[in-house]
């Protein structure tokens, strides 16, 4: 019940929970209830629940193949960087003295790129798809390979799922498409349809975004487009093509236009975004400079109180009364909580995204680094966080009522000619059964 009517990212909660929520028992528990439920939305529900905590269990594992194979990596990297200086050392103490000056005067002449035997990097392309990568798109590639449901078909699944459709998606389909397999062709086929129809319409937009003239005119335009939901990911790659292609032919006025509208393309669009936490880890992974990164955070963390007072009936009273109506507590535009939060529930959801072109690292380490920085940014703004017992305490504390509180609420009842509803007005002289009038418990039958 926890997991199903939870306002969080349920697979953050999953996550936070999972020794509970990944006991084999439970998840099979899980799925026979979910067979087994007769009303419809209930079923669903479960299935969906199970779905995702399937899908949780399995990113588990990939990040724990992942960090394995990296370790291993780097052991054998030690191990043969080891056995090399070894090597070195014992042909250099076998080597003579004119050998020595030799090798000091080859040293000396040549360029330090021309004495290391460079690593040659491989692309993208022809990097290994590993077990970890084959596992994590296990079940996105059985969500978008036949068998299909009732009226789907390749073209439709590529529409509904588009968004999923990422460079090791696609490394993976075209990988089976060259053995031979004929689904993923289609799958292919339809795809390069759909971004063909996307860039089409992404060119449309920006062509009428030109037409305004005036920048502050196309600025207004891409406030319109973003309400309207067409700036996606065609839109912003089509400007900084644009951008790209002005600065490398010398235009550099031009260059600056296209720079400022992406800029203000992608702020529009995360401006539509239903949740700050998610706005904010936007803006973060376009922030290179750790610096800037530190000041948005800091403007997102700090509580700030806010301008209008809520519209309470007490406060409705109070203005009524000429007195000055409650503030609200200041709070932050986002809580660090649901920062790390939101950064937990991207990291299970496109956690296996890669760096195909991007120097910066992948999205994994990038959020990992974004959240260790939030930490450090709320710890400094809010102090250390509290232990687990200290959270106890507080919670007992805020659930429970002083008598000191409660002789304030009598008094003030009192003041107004009301009653507070545990006091017992003309019977303060009515003695408690058991009790005598000095309150003295009585045993027996006196």
């Amino acid at each position: 019940a926890e997991l199903v009517f939870s306002t969080n990212d349920p697979r953050v909660d999953i996550m936070n929970k999972f020794d509970l929520a990944g006991d084999p028992v439970f998840i099979e528990w899980l799925q026979q209830k979910g067979k087994d439920s007769r009303d419809p939305e209930e079923r669903i529900a479960l299935r969906d629940l199970h779905t995702m905590i399937v899908d949780v269990k399995t990113r588990i594992e990939v990040n724990k193949l992942t960090e394995e194979r990296a370790a291993k990596k780097a052991e054998d990297t030690e191990k043969a960087r080891i056995s090399v200086a070894e090597a070195e050392a014992d042909a250099g103490r076998a080597m003579s003295n004119a050998d020595v000056l030799k090798k000091a005067a080859l040293i000396d002449n040549a360029e330090l790129g021309e004495v290391a035997e460079k690593a040659v990097k491989k692309t993208f392309y022809e990097e290994e798809i590993t077990p970890e990568i084959r596992l994590s798109y296990e079940g996105l590639m059985a969500q978008v390979l036949p068998p299909y449901k009732a009226g789907e078909k390749a073209p439709s699944v590529v529409f509904s799922n588009y968004d999923q459709f990422d460079a090791q998606l696609i490394k993976l389909l075209n990988e089976r498409a060259d053995n031979g397999d004929e689904d993923s062709k289609a799958l292919l086929s339809a795809l390069a349809e759909e971004q063909q129809k996307r860039i089409a319409l992404a060119a449309e937009n920006l062509k009428h975004v030109l037409s305004q003239g005036e920048p502050m005119r196309m600025e207004g335009a891409l406030v319109r487009l973003a309400r309207e939901g067409k700036i996606d990911e065609p839109f912003l790659l089509l400007l900084e093509a644009n951008e790209n292609q002005a600065r490398t032919a010398g235009a550099e006025r031009p260059a600056q236009l296209m720079g400022k509208l992406r800029k203000r393309a992608m702020a529009e669009k995360d401006k539509q975004s239903t949740s700050k936490e998610i706005k904010l880890i936007r803006q973060l992974l376009r922030t290179d400079d750790a610096f800037e990164r530190e000041k948005l955070l800091e403007d997102a963390f700090t509580p700030r109180a806010a301008l209008l007072v809520p519209g309470t009936a007490q406060n409705a009273q109070k203005a009524a009364d000429g007195e000055a109506p409650d503030q609200e507590k200041p709070l932050p535009d986002v809580p660090p909580p649901d920062f790390i939060n939101a950064c937990k529930a991207v990291l299970l959801n496109f956690g296996n995204l890669g760096s195909q072109g991007d120097d910066r690292g992948d999205l994994a380490s990038r959020i990992k680094k974004i959240a260790s920085e939030a930490e450090v940014v709320a710890t400094r703004i809010y102090g250390k966080g509290m232990s687990l017992k200290e959270q106890q305490d507080r919670a007992w504390k805020e659930q429970t009522t002083s008598i000191f509180d409660l002789e304030t609420m009598e008094i003030e009842a009192e003041r107004q000619g009301e009653a507070a509803p545990w006091s017992n007005p003309g019977n303060d002289d009515m003695l408690m059964p058991g009790f005598d009038k000095d309150g003295r418990m009585q045993v027996g039958g006196n």
